[in-house]
């Protein structure tokens, strides 16, 4: 007999000026950050800031390359530096801000893929959701109070441990 599987997916939408004191701060790392995007080839530049248990802001960049497709996400970037970097410490919130490289607007993004499964091997080895922001491009902001919010059936749900 079949049945139907439903998954409810819940993302908030606050105003720029809704917004906590540390997301606004953490949002504008991740704005400045992804001006130094290394993006020659999409000029889609794209900026990640992370807020770490013990107060430490750490932000990256998106890295292109030729040799398509070795480049890395912004969120893979900041993630895998807070890990090789602070391996003990919480990662508690990261933010995302993208944008074209000639444009002043910048545009709603969600994670990708690997990006998403990667959050969900942090919150996994912290036992601890990561509150993810996301900015859109009206100054609104989407924030999903952990991965499961952006993949539910991620990898990591269905393997043996």
């Amino acid at each position: 007999m079949s049945k139907k599987i439903v998954e409810n997916i819940i993302l908030m939408q606050y105003h720029w000026e809704e917004l906590e004191v540390a997301d606004k701060a953490l949002i504008s790392k991740a704005k400045k950050a992804l001006e130094h995007a290394y993006a020659p080839y999409s000029h889609f530049q794209v900026g990640a800031a992370v807020l770490l248990e013990n107060g430490t802001f750490l932000t990256g960049n998106n890295q292109e390359n030729a040799s398509f497709p070795t480049g890395i996400c912004a969120e893979r970037v900041v993630l895998s530096y807070a890990n090789a970097n602070y391996p003990e410490t919480r990662p508690l919130k990261i933010a995302i801000a993208a944008k074209a490289k000639n444009s002043r607007n910048h545009q709603t993004i969600f994670p990708c893929g690997i990006c998403r499964q990667t959050i969900a091997e942090v919150e996994q080895k912290f036992k601890f959701p990561i509150k993810i922001l996301l900015l859109c491009d009206n100054e609104e902001v989407l924030i999903a109070e952990g991965i499961d919010q952006l993949l539910p059936f991620k990898f990591s749900d269905f393997i043996a441990r």
